[in-house]
C-alpha cells in the first residue's frame, strides 16, 4: 500500500444499491464511500467535504439533469461523476455541460477513474498551494489576477525596497490603504513602524500637533509633551490618507519635512531627524486643487515621486470572483463559522455588477451575504439585494426623425460633430457651474480627457 495515501470521501448516491465499497488495488487515495440514495446524498452534501460526487443511474424519481444541477449547485467545485448505461450521445453532451467531469465506464474500471479524478484535483490543489506559498506576504493583500492589478504589483515589487515617496490615487474602496501597507511590506522598512493617518479625520487645530507632537504647555490643554505621527513611525511607514484635504499651512511643513527630512514638535525649537518614509493617497483630483490654490504644486511633486492608481473594480471584474471568496473566507473566519461558498449564479451576479463602492462595496456586500444566508452553506442570488444600477441616459428623438439632418448638398461631416461635441461640453459646464471635474462625472469622461476635448475644439485662433 502507498504509505502517504491521502484521505478522501467519496459520496456514491446509488439508490442503496449492493455495490462494493472497496477502492483499488493501491490507491494514492484512502477511500471511505458512502453510498447512499438521492434523497440522503443532497442532505449531507452542506455538511461534509468530498473529494468527488458519484452518481449511479437510474436512480428513482430522479432525471439525471435535474440531480447533476442539484449536486453542483450544493457543492461547487467537487468533481461529479456519472454512470449511466442508457445515457444516449445528446445525454452525455448535456450532463457534461451541466458539470459532469467524467462518465463511468463498466464495473471494475471505475475505480481507476475517480482515482485519476482526485489525483487531477489534489495535483491542482497542491499546485495553488505551493503557488500561495511562494508569494511574498505582501502580495497576499493584492487578491485578484488581472492585468492591471499585476501593474500594481509589479511597481510595488520595484520600488518597495526604496525611500522614495509614492502617491497612491484611486476611487473610493479601490484598496489605496493595502497597496501602502504592500509597499511597506515589501521593503526592508517592514521591520519598523506602520503608522496611519486620515487627514480628513481630525479637527485642523489638532492635526499639526497630531503630525508633529507638542511639547507641554503648547496650547491649552498640552499638560504634557507628546510624540506625533512622524516620531512614532521613525524607521518605518507613514501613511497620510486624504492628503488632499492637509490645510494650506500644515501642507508648507510637511513639504519641508520632505524636502529637509527633519520636524520640530508644536512649541519646540528642537529639531527632529524624520527617518519615515511618506507614503500618501487621495481619491480626489490634487491638479483641479492645484487650479483651485487649494494645494502646492511643489508638495504635489514632493509626493508624486512615484504615482501608483488603483484601478476601479468595474475595470477588473475578472478579479471579483476571486475577491468574493477571499471575503467569503475572511468573514468565516472572523464569525468563527463553518465556510461557506457561492453558487455559480451568484457569482455570475456579482461578476455582472458595476461596484460603484469598488472592493468596499463588494466586502460589506459579502458580509450581508453570510449574514442572512443563516445556516445555509451556500451564498445564493438572494443573499445578495444589490441595488438596480443606474442606467446611462442617451438621447434618442422622440420620433424616427434623425439627431442631425443631412441636405441634399451635404455638410461638413466633422465641422458638424465637433459643433454637437462642443454643445455637449458646453451644457454640461454650464449645469455644474463650470466645475470641469462635475461636467466629466456628468459626461462619464475623465477630466483630463474632457480638458483635451475642449483644446481640440476651440475655434483656431483662440486660446
Amino acid at each position: 500500500m502507498n504509505a502517504t495515501r491521502v484521505q478522501t470521501k467519496i459520496l456514491w448516491i446509488d439508490n442503496n444499491r449492493d455495490t462494493p465499497a472497496a477502492g483499488p488495488g493501491d490507491p494514492t487515495f484512502a477511500w471511505l464511500i458512502e453510498h447512499v440514495g438521492a434523497a440522503a446524498g443532497i442532505e449531507r452534501l452542506p455538511q461534509h467535504d468530498y473529494g468527488a460526487i458519484v452518481l449511479d443511474f437510474p436512480i428513482p424519481d430522479w432525471n439525471p439533469p435535474l440531480l447533476v444541477e442539484r449536486v453542483g449547485r450544493l457543492a461547487p467545485g467537487v468533481p461529479i461523476l456519472v454512470r449511466d448505461q442508457s445515457a444516449t450521445l445528446n445525454d452525455a453532451v448535456r450532463l457534461a455541460n451541466l458539470g459532469v467531469q467524467e462518465f463511468l465506464g463498466p464495473p471494475g474500471e471505475e475505480y481507476r477513474q475517480i482515482e485519476r479524478v482526485l489525483h487531477e484535483r489534489h495535483s491542482r490543489s497542491l499546485a495553488r498551494l505551493a503557488l500561495r506559498a511562494g508569494m511574498e506576504d505582501w502580495e497576499r493583500l493584492l487578491v485578484g489576477d488581472s492585468q492591471q492589478l499585476r501593474r500594481v504589483a509589479n511597481l510595488i515589487r520595484l520600488v518597495g525596497a526604496r525611500r522614495a515617496t509614492v502617491l497612491i490615487t484611486g476611487e473610493t474602496g479601490t484598496g489605496k490603504e493595502l497597496a501602502a501597507r504592500a509597499l511597506h511590506l515589501a521593503g526592508p522598512r517592514r521591520a519598523g513602524p506602520w503608522v496611519a493617518v486620515n487627514c480628513s479625520a481630525l479637527p485642523e487645530n489638532l492635526l499639526e500637533a497630531e503630525l508633529f507632537g507638542h511639547v507641554r504647555g503648547a496650547f491649552t490643554g498640552a499638560v504634557q509633551s507628546r510624540m506625533g505621527r512622524f516620531e512614532q513611525a521613525q524607521g518605518g511607514t507613514i501613511f497620510l490618507d486624504e492628503i488632499g484635504e492637509l490645510p494650506l499651512e500644515l501642507q508648507a511643513k510637511l513639504l519641508r519635512v520632505l524636502q529637509e527630512r527633519e520636524f520640530q514638535r508644536l512649541g519646540s525649537s528642537e529639531t527632529i531627524r524624520s527617518d519615515a518614509r511618506v507614503i500618501a493617497a487621495t481619491n480626489g483630483d490634487l491638479s483641479q486643487r492645484i487650479e483651485q490654490r487649494r494645494f502646492r504644486e511643489d508638495l504635489f511633486y514632493r509626493l508624486n515621486v512615484v504615482p501608483i492608481r488603483m484601478p476601479a473594480l468595474r475595470e477588473r471584474p475578472g478579479d471579483v470572483p476571486a475577491l468574493a471568496e477571499h471575503f467569503v473566507e475572511k468573514i468565516c473566519r472572523q464569525e468563527e463559522i463553518a465556510l461557506k461558498s457561492i453558487a455559480p449564479e451568484a457569482a455570475e451576479r456579482l461578476s455582472a455588477h458595476s461596484w460603484p463602492g469598488n472592493v468596499r462595496q463588494l466586502e460589506n456586500s459579502i458580509e450581508m451575504a453570510v449574514a442572512l444566508s443563516g445556516d445555509r452553506d451556500l451564498l445564493v442570488p438572494g443573499d445578495f439585494p444589490l441595488p438596480r444600477q443606474e442606467r446611462v441616459a442617451v438621447y434618442t428623438p422622440a420620433d424616427d426623425s434623425p439627431l442631425v439632418a443631412v441636405p441634399d448638398g451635404g455638410l461638413d461631416y466633422d465641422r458638424t460633430v465637433a459643433l454637437i461635441e462642443r454643445s455637449i461640453l458646453e451644457q454640461a459646464l454650464r449645469k455644474t457651474g463650470g466645475n470641469k471635474k462635475a461636467a466629466a462625472d456628468m459626461l462619464r469622461l475623465k477630466r483630463t480627457t474632457l480638458s483635451a476635448k475642449m483644446r481640440s475644439l476651440e475655434p483656431e485662433g483662440c486660446g
